[in-house]
């Protein structure tokens, strides 16, 4: 168990000092374009920014790619199990996950408070006055974009790039499939049941409520799933 503490911390640490220069890049991006926009238009009118949590994913995705390529052979070298490696993986995309979900929660409520037409993500779905369950919303938000990143950078190590493609394929078969499936064969009470199911898991209920818990579960067992799958793959997975 030292040696998951010493790893997990390792992953953690490393992975906690690059968060701020994210937030750094981003927001003065933000302000640049803003006070661009404003000197050629001459007013603060058409300066805004919607969904910058956007953002975050994108670096969630990247987060999720590297946490296999950068650390695993040099962990696995070392004398560290597979099962160690992912579960200090998974720990720092947990422990990453949840500070970047509480910065962007904090922003995403004060921007909307002092810039009228600001939206974060959470709060157009939503609203914004649920500051505890945004924040858990972010976090398996990203976790599931982690997940899914890490799952494909394992796989593309187990199986090769061709795997990319295969995969891309069937997923571009699958909704093709799929989308006629609801256009043409199946009934519409069908397609309405379907479209009904998935937006209760999404929290919107046919009533016109929402129920805060439900996208929640929602998020937490696709990333379990995500997870799942990629435990399975690293314990195969050799060094290349």
């Amino acid at each position: 168990m030292k040696k998951l503490g010493i790893v997990i911390q390792y992953e953690c640490v490393t992975s906690f000092k690059y968060i701020w220069l994210f937030y750094a890049i981003e927001y003065a991006i933000v302000l640049l374009i803003s006070v661009v926009i404003a000197i050629c238009t001459g007013s603060m009118e058409h300066v805004g920014s919607n969904c910058l949590e956007i953002n975050t994913m994108i670096y969630a995705a990247v987060l999720g790619v590297l946490g296999f390529h950068e650390d695993f052979k040099m962990l696995l070298q070392n004398g560290f199990t597979r099962k160690y490696i992912y579960l200090a993986t998974l720990s720092m995309f947990a422990f990453i996950s949840g500070i970047m979900a509480l910065v962007d929660t904090v922003m995403g409520n004060v921007l909307h408070y002092f810039l009228n037409g600001y939206f974060s993500m959470y709060g157009a779905l939503y609203g914004y006055y649920h500051f505890f369950a945004n924040w858990i919303w972010l976090l398996l938000l990203y976790l599931v974009v982690c997940s899914l990143l890490y799952l494909v950078g394992l796989a593309v190590n187990r199986y090769g790039k061709r795997i990319l493609l295969y995969l891309g394929a069937v997923l571009l078969g699958l909704v093709l499939f799929v989308t006629a499936m609801f256009r043409y064969i199946l009934p519409g009470e069908t397609v309405r049941s379907v479209a009904k199911f998935l937006a209760g898991a999404m929290g919107f209920m046919s009533d016109g409520t929402k129920q805060l818990g439900l996208p929640l579960m929602t998020l937490f067992l696709i990333a379990a799933v995500l997870e799942l799958g990629a435990y399975a793959v690293i314990r195969r997975t050799e060094l290349k």
